[in-house]
């Protein structure tokens, strides 16, 4: 289980990771106001809004919450006298969008977008601060994924022996640039890698290679295939921050033109010789 910390407005807050989920510590967030930290989330969990909320979020990511109770619990609103704690919301129901954590990472955790959530009933300003930290770190994380495979994969190159010279490499393997709003026409998520990666969609390839077997990506070669993985991972993180599916196809084409362009300039191809 990794864990980070980011700093809102002054207040360090912890954060784990889960199965590639983060989870945001509400009890370092509530720290940052005045009164107990405890006592802003048991608040926070009376209100009918956020149980409305966490019963839906519940309702889409898990397959074993407890609908009886949880319809149970919103009959219980009503009464002037509702309390509701994390651990009893969580034994009712078998939430896991929140959890009680104690020892080296106590506290209450809550998947970050539950913690958005929870931010914004905290305070509208807090609220934007919190999500343009979450978005700064997914962000850097993502680079810091692209720098480690791009490392990786001229590693890798150095070990092949090479039989093209290196301009029959640059005209077969580097993607061509894509105008500005070119990602309007590709829907398909996989065919935005595809076009990022080589230039056309997985329906133009068939056209062009009808006697070919399998699809485009099993006639690839293993520079693209690292280049293509490297981008799935961009891509997720793109589309967890909302980004437009325009700008994606724009920054996944030019991450993918950078990352050839690593590959062909990289000290072993430039030592082959030519005419081989």
């Amino acid at each position: 289980m990794a864990k980070k910390k980011i700093t809102v407005n002054g207040t360090e807050i912890s954060m784990i990771t889960q199965a590639d989920e983060e989870y945001i510590c509400l009890t370092d967030m509530a720290k940052g106001f005045e009164g107990e930290a405890g006592e802003y989330i048991r608040n926070w969990l009376r209100n009918g809004s956020t149980v409305q909320y966490l019963g839906v979020w519940e309702k889409v990511h898990n397959p074993d919450f407890n609908l009886v109770e949880f319809h149970q619990i919103k009959s219980e609103l009503v009464d002037n006298t509702f309390l509701m704690s994390v651990k009893k919301w969580i034994q009712r129901t078998g939430a896991i969008g929140i959890q009680a954590r104690a020892g080296r990472y106590g506290g209450t955790y809550a998947h970050n977008e539950i913690a958005v959530q929870f931010a914004t009933w905290l305070s509208p300003e807090f609220h934007v601060y919190l999500v343009k930290e979450f978005k700064r770190l997914k962000v850097k994380e993502a680079q810091e994924r692209q720098e480690s495979l791009e490392w990786n994969v001229k590693r890798i190159l150095s070990k092949i022996n090479y039989k093209v010279h290196t301009d029959a490499i640059k005209e077969r393997l580097m993607p061509p640039r894509f105008t500005k709003g070119a990602g309007i026409i590709y829907a398909g998520e996989a065919d935005i890698l595809n076009m990022a990666v080589f230039g056309v969609t997985s329906k133009i390839w068939r056209a062009e290679n009808p006697d070919a077997k399998g699809n485009i990506r099993d006639h690839a070669t293993p520079e693209q295939l690292l280049v293509l993985a490297n981008l799935e991972a961009v891509n997720a993180e793109l589309i967890r921050l909302n980004i437009s599916q325009d700008e994606r196809i724009d920054i996944l084409n030019q991450a993918a033109i950078n990352h050839m362009h690593s590959l062909l300039t990289s000290p072993t191809i430039s030592k082959l010789p030519e005419g081989k």
